[in-house]
Protein backbone atom coordinates (compact mmCIF):
# COMPACT_ATOMS: atom_id res chain seq x y z
CA UNK A 1 0.00 0.00 0.00
CA UNK A 2 2.63 2.40 1.41
CA UNK A 3 4.42 1.58 -2.83
CA UNK A 4 1.42 2.28 -4.45
CA UNK A 5 0.56 5.92 -2.77
CA UNK A 6 4.18 6.80 -3.03
CA UNK A 7 3.92 6.02 -6.70
CA UNK A 8 0.90 8.26 -7.00
CA UNK A 9 2.25 10.72 -5.07
CA UNK A 10 5.23 10.69 -7.73
CA UNK A 11 3.23 10.79 -10.77
CA UNK A 12 1.38 13.97 -9.01
CA UNK A 13 4.67 15.78 -8.92
CA UNK A 14 6.24 14.97 -12.13
CA UNK A 15 2.17 16.12 -12.95
CA UNK A 16 2.70 19.26 -11.65
CA UNK A 17 6.08 19.82 -13.21
CA UNK A 18 4.51 19.12 -17.10
CA UNK A 19 1.47 21.48 -16.10
CA UNK A 20 4.34 23.86 -14.98
CA UNK A 21 6.34 23.29 -17.91
CA UNK A 22 3.36 23.81 -20.43
CA UNK A 23 2.59 27.36 -19.00
CA UNK A 24 6.39 27.69 -19.28
CA UNK A 25 5.93 27.33 -23.29
CA UNK A 26 2.97 29.90 -23.26
CA UNK A 27 4.35 32.46 -20.81
CA UNK A 28 7.97 32.42 -21.31
CA UNK A 29 9.08 30.97 -24.24
CA UNK A 30 11.82 28.09 -25.72
CA UNK A 31 14.10 27.04 -22.76
CA UNK A 32 16.94 25.15 -21.96
CA UNK A 33 16.46 21.27 -19.94
CA UNK A 34 17.81 23.05 -16.38
CA UNK A 35 14.71 24.56 -15.59
CA UNK A 36 12.48 24.30 -12.82
CA UNK A 37 9.39 22.80 -14.41
CA UNK A 38 11.81 19.93 -16.20
CA UNK A 39 13.74 19.47 -12.51
CA UNK A 40 10.26 19.20 -11.25
CA UNK A 41 8.97 16.47 -13.81
CA UNK A 42 12.05 14.34 -14.04
CA UNK A 43 12.13 14.21 -9.91
CA UNK A 44 8.92 12.70 -10.51
CA UNK A 45 10.26 10.42 -12.83
CA UNK A 46 13.03 9.44 -10.90
CA UNK A 47 11.03 8.57 -7.78
CA UNK A 48 8.95 6.44 -10.10
CA UNK A 49 11.62 4.74 -11.73
CA UNK A 50 13.54 3.87 -8.46
CA UNK A 51 9.79 2.87 -6.42
CA UNK A 52 8.86 0.29 -9.34
CA UNK A 53 11.92 -0.76 -10.03
CA UNK A 54 13.66 -1.37 -7.11
CA UNK A 55 10.05 -3.39 -5.87
CA UNK A 56 11.29 -5.47 -8.65
CA UNK A 57 14.49 -6.09 -7.64
CA UNK A 58 13.33 -6.59 -4.04
CA UNK A 59 10.83 -9.26 -5.81
CA UNK A 60 13.95 -10.68 -7.75
CA UNK A 61 16.05 -11.08 -4.50
CA UNK A 62 13.35 -12.96 -2.73
CA UNK A 63 11.34 -14.12 -4.93
CA UNK A 64 7.60 -15.29 -3.96
CA UNK A 65 6.03 -17.96 -5.89
CA UNK A 66 3.53 -17.36 -8.43
CA UNK A 67 5.11 -13.88 -9.31
CA UNK A 68 5.40 -12.53 -12.67
CA UNK A 69 8.55 -13.10 -14.30
CA UNK A 70 9.98 -10.33 -17.52
CA UNK A 71 13.43 -10.09 -18.33
CA UNK A 72 14.53 -12.09 -15.41
CA UNK A 73 13.05 -9.34 -13.27
CA UNK A 74 10.15 -10.62 -10.57
CA UNK A 75 7.09 -9.00 -9.52
CA UNK A 76 3.19 -8.79 -9.50
CA UNK A 77 1.57 -7.64 -12.66
CA UNK A 78 0.40 -4.46 -11.68
CA UNK A 79 4.26 -3.29 -10.49
CA UNK A 80 5.49 -4.88 -13.69
CA UNK A 81 3.68 -2.92 -16.17
CA UNK A 82 3.83 0.60 -13.50
CA UNK A 83 7.45 -0.30 -14.18
CA UNK A 84 7.68 -0.81 -17.97
CA UNK A 85 5.75 2.36 -18.19
CA UNK A 86 7.91 4.69 -16.27
CA UNK A 87 11.01 2.55 -18.52
CA UNK A 88 9.07 3.93 -21.62
CA UNK A 89 8.87 7.50 -20.34
CA UNK A 90 12.57 8.05 -19.53
CA UNK A 91 13.69 6.51 -23.04
CA UNK A 92 11.52 9.25 -24.39
CA UNK A 93 14.27 11.98 -22.93
CA UNK A 94 17.37 10.74 -24.94
CA UNK A 95 15.20 9.92 -27.92
CA UNK A 96 13.83 14.11 -27.21
CA UNK A 97 16.98 15.39 -27.10
CA UNK A 98 18.23 13.96 -30.47
CA UNK A 99 14.90 15.22 -31.98
CA UNK A 100 15.99 18.68 -31.03
CA UNK A 101 19.46 18.44 -32.07
CA UNK A 102 18.34 17.24 -35.37
CA UNK A 103 14.95 19.44 -35.97
CA UNK A 104 15.60 22.44 -33.40
CA UNK A 105 13.63 23.28 -30.48
CA UNK A 106 9.62 22.86 -30.16
CA UNK A 107 6.22 23.49 -28.30
CA UNK A 108 4.66 21.10 -29.79
CA UNK A 109 3.12 18.12 -27.60
CA UNK A 110 3.00 16.03 -30.53
CA UNK A 111 6.22 15.53 -31.41
CA UNK A 112 7.25 11.31 -31.13
CA UNK A 113 9.04 11.32 -28.10
CA UNK A 114 6.75 13.57 -26.11
CA UNK A 115 3.93 11.49 -27.27
CA UNK A 116 6.11 7.97 -25.94
CA UNK A 117 6.80 9.99 -22.81
CA UNK A 118 2.99 10.37 -22.00
CA UNK A 119 2.12 7.12 -23.32
CA UNK A 120 5.07 5.79 -20.70
CA UNK A 121 3.18 8.13 -17.88
CA UNK A 122 -0.09 6.67 -18.83
CA UNK A 123 1.12 3.03 -19.15
CA UNK A 124 2.51 3.77 -15.37
CA UNK A 125 -0.40 4.85 -14.15
CA UNK A 126 -2.55 1.35 -15.36
CA UNK A 127 -0.10 -0.54 -13.51
CA UNK A 128 -1.13 1.47 -10.57
CA UNK A 129 -4.82 0.43 -10.83
CA UNK A 130 -4.00 -3.07 -10.60
CA UNK A 131 -1.74 -2.80 -7.85
CA UNK A 132 -4.71 -1.51 -6.28
CA UNK A 133 -6.19 -4.51 -6.80
CA UNK A 134 -3.66 -6.77 -5.74
CA UNK A 135 -2.65 -4.86 -2.06
CA UNK A 136 -6.60 -4.00 -1.38
CA UNK A 137 -9.45 -6.36 -0.29
CA UNK A 138 -12.50 -5.94 -2.44
CA UNK A 139 -14.80 -3.32 -1.35
CA UNK A 140 -12.32 -1.60 0.93
CA UNK A 141 -12.16 2.86 0.55
CA UNK A 142 -8.60 2.51 0.27
CA UNK A 143 -9.16 0.46 -2.82
CA UNK A 144 -11.69 2.72 -3.87
CA UNK A 145 -9.91 5.71 -3.75
CA UNK A 146 -6.42 4.33 -5.10
CA UNK A 147 -8.64 3.37 -8.11
CA UNK A 148 -10.25 6.56 -8.32
CA UNK A 149 -6.72 8.66 -8.19
CA UNK A 150 -5.42 6.53 -10.43
CA UNK A 151 -7.79 6.16 -13.28
CA UNK A 152 -8.11 10.78 -12.80
CA UNK A 153 -4.85 10.72 -13.54
CA UNK A 154 -4.68 8.35 -16.84
CA UNK A 155 -7.74 10.91 -17.72
CA UNK A 156 -5.54 13.79 -17.00
CA UNK A 157 -2.66 12.39 -19.53
CA UNK A 158 -4.91 11.57 -22.21
CA UNK A 159 -6.52 15.74 -21.86
CA UNK A 160 -3.04 17.03 -21.95
CA UNK A 161 -2.29 14.84 -25.09
CA UNK A 162 -5.38 16.01 -26.98
CA UNK A 163 -4.61 19.85 -26.24
CA UNK A 164 -2.44 20.21 -28.47
CA UNK A 165 -5.69 19.77 -30.70
CA UNK A 166 -6.56 23.28 -30.16
CA UNK A 167 -3.08 24.65 -31.90
CA UNK A 168 -4.16 22.31 -34.76
CA UNK A 169 -7.27 23.14 -35.33
CA UNK A 170 -5.91 27.01 -35.31
CA UNK A 171 -3.46 26.36 -38.04
CA UNK A 172 -5.63 23.59 -40.16
CA UNK A 173 -8.94 24.63 -39.81
CA UNK A 174 -12.08 22.82 -41.55
CA UNK A 175 -12.53 19.14 -39.94
CA UNK A 176 -9.36 19.79 -37.93
CA UNK A 177 -11.43 22.68 -36.26
CA UNK A 178 -12.97 20.04 -34.38
CA UNK A 179 -9.64 18.07 -33.54
CA UNK A 180 -10.38 17.94 -29.89
CA UNK A 181 -13.67 16.76 -29.92
CA UNK A 182 -13.00 14.08 -32.15
CA UNK A 183 -9.86 12.72 -29.86
CA UNK A 184 -11.74 13.41 -26.67
CA UNK A 185 -14.48 11.22 -28.06
CA UNK A 186 -11.59 8.60 -28.87
CA UNK A 187 -9.73 8.54 -26.14
CA UNK A 188 -11.38 9.84 -22.87
CA UNK A 189 -13.09 6.06 -23.21
CA UNK A 190 -9.68 4.44 -22.65
CA UNK A 191 -9.56 5.92 -18.56
CA UNK A 192 -13.41 6.61 -17.90
CA UNK A 193 -14.71 2.85 -19.02
CA UNK A 194 -12.10 0.86 -16.42
CA UNK A 195 -12.81 2.96 -13.92
CA UNK A 196 -16.65 2.19 -14.32
CA UNK A 197 -15.36 -1.76 -14.84
CA UNK A 198 -13.06 -1.92 -12.07
CA UNK A 199 -14.88 -0.24 -9.24
CA UNK A 200 -18.19 -1.23 -10.32
CA UNK A 201 -19.91 2.43 -9.83
CA UNK A 202 -22.50 4.08 -11.98
CA UNK A 203 -20.93 7.56 -10.93
CA UNK A 204 -17.22 6.70 -10.95
CA UNK A 205 -17.03 8.66 -14.83
CA UNK A 206 -17.90 11.87 -12.42
CA UNK A 207 -15.97 10.84 -9.39
CA UNK A 208 -12.64 10.44 -12.29
CA UNK A 209 -13.50 13.45 -12.98
CA UNK A 210 -14.22 15.33 -9.57
CA UNK A 211 -10.19 13.64 -8.71
CA UNK A 212 -9.10 15.10 -12.36
CA UNK A 213 -10.36 18.77 -11.79
CA UNK A 214 -8.90 18.96 -8.54
CA UNK A 215 -4.99 17.54 -9.26
CA UNK A 216 -5.57 19.83 -12.29
CA UNK A 217 -6.40 23.10 -9.93
CA UNK A 218 -3.03 22.06 -7.65
CA UNK A 219 -1.47 21.73 -10.42
CA UNK A 220 -2.41 25.54 -11.22
CA UNK A 221 -1.18 26.95 -7.60
CA UNK A 222 2.05 24.78 -8.42
CA UNK A 223 2.40 26.36 -11.52
CA UNK A 224 1.82 29.85 -10.01
CA UNK A 225 3.58 29.24 -6.98
CA UNK A 226 6.76 28.57 -9.15
CA UNK A 227 6.16 31.63 -10.98
CA UNK A 228 6.47 33.62 -8.55
CA UNK A 229 9.51 32.54 -7.08
CA UNK A 230 11.37 31.65 -9.91
CA UNK A 231 10.10 34.96 -11.79
CA UNK A 232 11.48 33.56 -15.41
CA UNK A 233 11.80 36.57 -17.97
CA UNK A 234 9.49 36.13 -21.55
CA UNK A 235 11.02 36.09 -24.52
CA UNK A 236 7.10 36.15 -26.23
CA UNK A 237 5.76 39.26 -27.51
CA UNK A 238 3.53 40.66 -25.63
CA UNK A 239 -0.07 39.71 -25.77
CA UNK A 240 0.72 36.19 -27.20
CA UNK A 241 0.19 33.46 -24.41
CA UNK A 242 -3.72 35.09 -24.65
CA UNK A 243 -4.64 35.22 -28.23
CA UNK A 244 -3.07 31.89 -29.19
CA UNK A 245 -5.08 28.35 -29.55
CA UNK A 246 -3.24 27.75 -25.97
CA UNK A 247 -5.35 29.90 -24.20
CA UNK A 248 -8.07 27.86 -25.02
CA UNK A 249 -6.77 24.86 -24.68
CA UNK A 250 -6.26 26.01 -20.87
CA UNK A 251 -9.36 28.11 -20.26
CA UNK A 252 -11.43 27.10 -17.60
CA UNK A 253 -14.55 26.75 -19.84
CA UNK A 254 -12.66 23.88 -21.62
CA UNK A 255 -12.08 22.24 -17.81
CA UNK A 256 -15.20 22.56 -16.68
CA UNK A 257 -16.89 21.71 -20.46
CA UNK A 258 -16.83 17.81 -19.92
CA UNK A 259 -19.02 17.96 -16.67
CA UNK A 260 -22.29 17.79 -19.56
CA UNK A 261 -20.72 14.78 -21.18
CA UNK A 262 -19.42 12.81 -18.04
CA UNK A 263 -23.04 13.18 -16.60
CA UNK A 264 -24.49 11.91 -19.86
CA UNK A 265 -22.16 8.43 -19.30
CA UNK A 266 -23.68 8.13 -15.81
CA UNK A 267 -27.24 8.77 -17.14
CA UNK A 268 -26.67 6.04 -19.67
CA UNK A 269 -24.89 3.82 -17.39
CA UNK A 270 -21.21 3.38 -18.75
CA UNK A 271 -20.97 0.01 -16.76
CA UNK A 272 -23.90 -1.64 -18.69
CA UNK A 273 -24.03 0.37 -22.21
CA UNK A 274 -20.28 1.41 -22.63
CA UNK A 275 -21.05 2.25 -26.68
CA UNK A 276 -23.85 4.26 -26.15
CA UNK A 277 -23.10 6.18 -22.91
CA UNK A 278 -19.59 6.67 -24.82
CA UNK A 279 -21.47 7.56 -27.74
CA UNK A 280 -23.49 10.51 -26.23
CA UNK A 281 -20.43 11.66 -24.18
CA UNK A 282 -18.56 12.20 -27.76
CA UNK A 283 -21.45 13.99 -29.42
CA UNK A 284 -22.00 16.38 -26.72
CA UNK A 285 -18.39 17.18 -25.87
CA UNK A 286 -18.14 17.47 -29.58
CA UNK A 287 -20.96 20.23 -29.55
CA UNK A 288 -19.71 22.25 -26.53
CA UNK A 289 -16.01 22.19 -27.64
CA UNK A 290 -17.52 23.31 -30.69
CA UNK A 291 -19.16 26.38 -29.29
CA UNK A 292 -16.05 27.47 -26.98
CA UNK A 293 -14.22 27.39 -30.30
CA UNK A 294 -16.73 29.46 -32.14
CA UNK A 295 -16.96 32.46 -29.54
CA UNK A 296 -12.96 32.56 -28.94
CA UNK A 297 -11.08 35.23 -30.73
CA UNK A 298 -8.71 32.88 -31.32
CA UNK A 299 -10.55 30.15 -33.22
CA UNK A 300 -13.45 31.53 -33.78
CA UNK A 301 -12.99 32.96 -37.17
CA UNK A 302 -12.05 29.27 -38.62
CA UNK A 303 -15.20 28.10 -37.80
CA UNK A 304 -16.20 25.79 -40.49
CA UNK A 305 -19.06 25.51 -42.07
CA UNK A 306 -21.77 22.63 -41.90
CA UNK A 307 -20.27 20.46 -44.26
CA UNK A 308 -16.81 20.00 -42.46
CA UNK A 309 -18.51 19.73 -39.13
CA UNK A 310 -20.98 17.04 -40.11
CA UNK A 311 -18.37 15.29 -41.17
CA UNK A 312 -16.38 15.71 -38.13
CA UNK A 313 -19.78 14.52 -36.58
CA UNK A 314 -19.50 11.55 -38.33
CA UNK A 315 -15.90 11.31 -37.11
CA UNK A 316 -16.58 12.08 -33.20
CA UNK A 317 -19.23 8.80 -33.41
CA UNK A 318 -16.68 6.56 -35.21
CA UNK A 319 -14.45 7.71 -32.53
CA UNK A 320 -16.46 7.31 -29.70
CA UNK A 321 -17.44 3.95 -30.39
CA UNK A 322 -14.46 2.87 -31.17
CA UNK A 323 -12.82 4.36 -27.68
CA UNK A 324 -15.83 2.21 -25.84
CA UNK A 325 -14.66 -0.84 -27.50
CA UNK A 326 -10.76 -0.30 -26.82
CA UNK A 327 -11.90 0.98 -23.07
CA UNK A 328 -13.78 -2.10 -22.41
CA UNK A 329 -10.86 -4.17 -23.58
CA UNK A 330 -8.33 -2.55 -21.44
CA UNK A 331 -10.53 -2.68 -18.65
CA UNK A 332 -11.17 -6.52 -19.45
CA UNK A 333 -6.92 -6.55 -19.51
CA UNK A 334 -6.46 -4.81 -16.45
CA UNK A 335 -9.13 -7.37 -14.48
CA UNK A 336 -7.32 -10.44 -15.71
CA UNK A 337 -3.84 -8.84 -14.61
CA UNK A 338 -5.06 -8.66 -11.09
Amino acid sequence: MILLWAMLGSMLLASWGLRWDIQWHQRIGRDSFWIAPHLMTYAGITLLVVLSFGTLVAGTLRPVKDRLRMFGLVGTPGVHLAAWGIALTVLAAPIDDLWHRLFGLDVTLWSPPHLLGLVGAAVNTLGCLVIAREVYPAGSRGKLAATLVAAAMVYGTLRVASSQAFEFAQGEGGIAFHAYGILGALLFPLALVPAARLTGLRAAPLLVWIVAVLLRLSGELVAAAGFRLTQPVSVLPAGTASTSAWAVADSGMVLIAPLVPILVLVALDLRRRPLLASLGHGVILFALVAWIEAISPALGPLTPGIGATLIALVLTGVAALAGAVAGRWLGGILLRLS
